[in-house]
């Protein structure tokens, strides 16, 4: 089963072809140390971007704007703030998305640590935020997004299994048991939430909606 599991992933990722721009985003990711969502994560963000019907999202964690690509993709509608520490890394999303044809208004890239960042964002303003930063940092970054999401918007974490780490009780690495301790928290305590195996894992979860 195990083996099976494996292949059909593969599979997946395998029928994902991305488009030039998206592919040069990914290969300087590559050239600067950074991990970028798999192919099949961002045809899935570029989904939910689309039937989400959000209007503003927030990123955590703009690397070189693949991810950011994706959701932008999604709709031509959507505007996003994406935080990331490293000047660099956002200066090649910055141009890429001027290659898409992405108009500047439609980007916000603001550089600073997410717990810096986050609790100057207005409560109950925005309609999707992706977590993709330290992993370390993801429960903080969680508990803000929770914050800053309209009711019924949409909470998004990347790299939710960590490649299998956290599906392993015996690895204890620190990042390991954040991301480990945020899914059993999320699925606990979310109504609706979901967590996807795909790429290094998603966890989806709807923000409370009011009554």
């Amino acid at each position: 089963m195990s083996s099976d599991k494996t292949l059909s992933w593969a599979f997946a990722e395998e029928q994902m072809v991305e488009n030039d721009l998206v592919a040069q985003a990914r290969s300087t990711a590559e050239d600067l140390g950074i991990s970028a969502v798999s192919p099949a994560t961002g045809s899935l963000l570029r989904i939910l971007s689309s039937v989400s019907g959000a209007r503003t999202a927030v990123e955590v964690g703009t690397g070189t704007g693949v991810s950011g690509l994706y959701l932008l993709q999604g709709s031509d509608s959507l505007t996003l703030t994406t935080i990331d520490v490293e000047a660099e890394a956002q200066r090649a999303a910055r141009e890429v998305f001027a290659r898409a044809g992405i108009r500047a208004s439609r980007t916000r890239l603001i550089k600073g640590r997410s717990a810096d960042i986050l609790p100057r964002l207005a409560d109950h303003s925005y309609d999707l935020v992706l977590i993709d930063g330290d992993p370390e940092e993801a429960p903080g970054d969680a508990e803000e997004a929770l914050r800053i999401l309209r009711p019924g918007g949409l909470l998004i974490v990347a790299r939710a299994l960590l490649d299998g780490k956290v599906a392993d009780p015996a690895r204890r690495e620190p990042e390991t048991v954040a991301i480990r301790g945020l899914v059993k928290d999320v699925l606990e305590q979310s109504p609706l939430c979901a967590l996807v195996p795909i790429g290094s894992g998603l966890l989806l979860a709807q923000a409370t909606q009011t009554p």
